[in-house]
């Protein structure tokens, strides 16, 4: 058996994993595949994968190309998530703001720096037509770092997962004000280059694996009832999910990147725009 170290959130979308591991379908290629659940994001995957402590991440697109354009050696091996991720922006239940307009000089809760919820701040702040240097920061760690800060009285703004923190608004946590789309496909499985040195053929058993149940994913039988229960959301919530959502096979293309490329040099998170071989594994 080859040992396998992968990342990726306890969120939904990743239940095809799951499902796979709880089949037995990687054993079957002779690969055991360790999940680790990273509450904190991308920032964290970013920093694990730097650190060799994992293989494989499922991550956001525009955190992992972020780190691998500051260093960090690793490669996007193929999309995971080809549609975009919704981003729901959110303050304390008690708070006076009722648009996003309103937020323009609040500060940002974020996971931690290089995180998603970091990234796209500053893509919002463009989108309203804010001065996205001008942006605060503070860094929450997660999901509950985040209801204590709204809730104790931070003043801050929260951009999470639009479904994830839907049971935080209905159960009157968080009010959410909006939603901001990531601008390309919102999740891609990521592989550190010492993996991908000596392990092409694994890694070519899992994508084979995972396309396979991603592919026939929504197909299953009582799928949303299952993501429902095992998630914690409303069956209503799920099923709005999965007509929104669709799961990628192919690696990720070079359009894709260098558009994402071009908005984070735009937004000065990068410092330049590099090849992209730099950041994409050549498909077999």
């Amino acid at each position: 058996m080859k040992t396998v170290k992968i990342i990726g959130v306890p969120e939904h979308f990743n239940l095809p994993w799951h499902l796979a591991m709880e089949d037995g379908a990687f054993e079957d290629r002779g690969i055991q595949l360790e999940w680790t659940d990273v509450p904190e994001g991308t920032g964290k995957m970013c920093q694990l994968l730097e650190n060799q402590e994992a293989d494989l991440a499922i991550i956001l697109t525009e955190g992992i190309i972020k780190s691998i354009s500051q260093g960090n050696p690793s490669k996007i091996v193929q999309e995971f998530i080809s549609s975009p991720l919704l981003w729901g922006i959110h303050v304390d239940v008690n708070s006076p703001r009722e648009s996003i307009q309103d937020l323009k000089d609040d500060k940002v809760a974020i996971s931690r720096l290089g995180s998603g919820s970091h990234l796209m701040a500053y893509v919002n702040a463009q989108n309203q037509g804010w001065n996205p240097e001008n942006l605060e920061f503070e860094i929450i760690n997660n999901l509950d770092g985040a209801i204590k800060s709204l809730n104790g009285g931070s003043g801050a703004y929260f951009m999470w997962e639009h479904f994830t923190t839907k049971p935080l608004v209905d159960n009157g946590t968080f009010k959410w004000l909006g939603d901001c789309p990531t601008p390309w496909p919102c999740f891609v499985v990521a592989a550190t280059d010492a993996f991908l040195e000596s392990n092409s053929g694994v890694l070519k058993h899992v994508l084979e694996v995972i396309n396979t149940y991603t592919e026939e994913f929504k197909q299953i039988p009582s799928i949303d009832r299952t993501l429902s229960n095992r998630y914690n959301q409303k069956l209503d919530d799920i099923q709005e999910w999965l007509s929104k959502t669709t799961w990628g096979q192919r690696q990720l293309s070079e359009e894709t990147l260098n558009g994402v490329q071009q908005k984070l040099f735009s937004l000065n998170l990068i410092e330049e725009i590099k090849e992209t071989g730099q950041f994409l594994y050549p498909s077999h």
